[in-house]
């Protein structure tokens, strides 16, 4: 498999690319690991896997499905959140969701599930999550996304595969803890603020900062982005914003001030062209 796009975890990507080698990517996944881990980068990379068309290695990022998988919009990826914010999946989601899983897949061969907060879940919710690993349709997987585990039920993780993630050791600059308030200001702000409001928060990446302090600024700014675009129902503002840091990103490496960044995104974002 491709996953170079998770850092660390080496041995975890050895087993995953033997499975798909072999007798094939598992049913269901419980994906844990701390805040940094990966665990979002691995459930998109093993989604892609899944759905992914190439004839060599998977995924592999340039067919039909795996863009779609990248834009979040791919009809056979299925993203369950809890019914509010902080709030875990309900049973009465799993049921729904069970339902959903009988029907078979729109484009290809597979649906896929991603289940945020998985541990979070009581256990009537869980209950029913069992009766779908233990019943489900053989084209139905399922990627439980936990940040403990051990927060399951014995009887959901004996039917799923473990991938626990650790970080990886930072090999760049590291932010610091000034840098990462920005680096959330900046994503509630490009997640819903008005232009006013997102020109003045943009106007924080100063010329005062290294060109390796903003690019690292920067990378962390499009890893959260991408991390909200899963958990969010209307991902086109997000993913919009995220395409706009890569823009940044290269614009970083040249001499260019805060004033003209802060327009190139408040541009990118607010033109007629981008809010019809």
């Amino acid at each position: 498999m491709e996953l170079s796009a998770l850092k660390g975890n080496e041995k975890i990507k050895e087993q995953l690319s033997q499975q798909e080698r072999g007798r094939g990517l598992s049913h269901a996944y419980i994906i844990s690991g701390p805040v940094g881990s990966g665990r979002h980068v691995l459930a998109r990379l093993l989604a892609g896997g899944m759905l992914c068309t190439s004839k060599g290695e998977k995924p592999c990022g340039q067919c039909g499905p795996c863009l779609k998988v990248d834009k979040g919009i791919h009809p056979d990826l299925s993203v369950v959140t809890g019914p509010g914010e902080g709030k875990p999946i309900t049973v009465d989601q799993i049921r729904a969701l069970r339902s959903d899983a009988h029907i078979r897949p729109n484009e290809g061969e597979r649906k896929v599930y991603l289940l945020e907060g998985a541990d979070r879940m009581n256990p009537s919710a869980q209950n029913a999550m069992l009766k779908l690993l233990e019943e489900g349709p053989r084209y139905a997987a399922f990627l439980l996304l936990a940040d403990n585990g051990g927060g399951l039920l014995e009887t959901v993780r004996s039917r799923c595969e473990e991938l626990v993630l650790s970080p990886a050791e930072h090999s760049g600059p590291v932010l610091p803890e000034e840098g990462a308030a920005l680096v959330r200001e900046l994503a509630d702000a490009l997640e819903g603020a008005g232009e006013l409001e997102l020109f003045q928060t943009a106007m924080a990446l100063d010329s005062k900062r290294g060109r390796e302090e903003l690019s690292a600024l920067l990378d962390a700014l499009k890893k959260e982005l991408g991390a909200r675009a899963v958990r969010t129902e209307d991902r086109r503002r997000l993913l919009r914003a995220a395409d706009l840091v890569d823009e940044l990103r290269g614009a970083a490496k040249l001499n260019v001030n805060a004033g003209q960044l802060a327009g190139w995104l408040c541009a990118g974002m607010f033109s007629k062209d981008q809010t019809r």
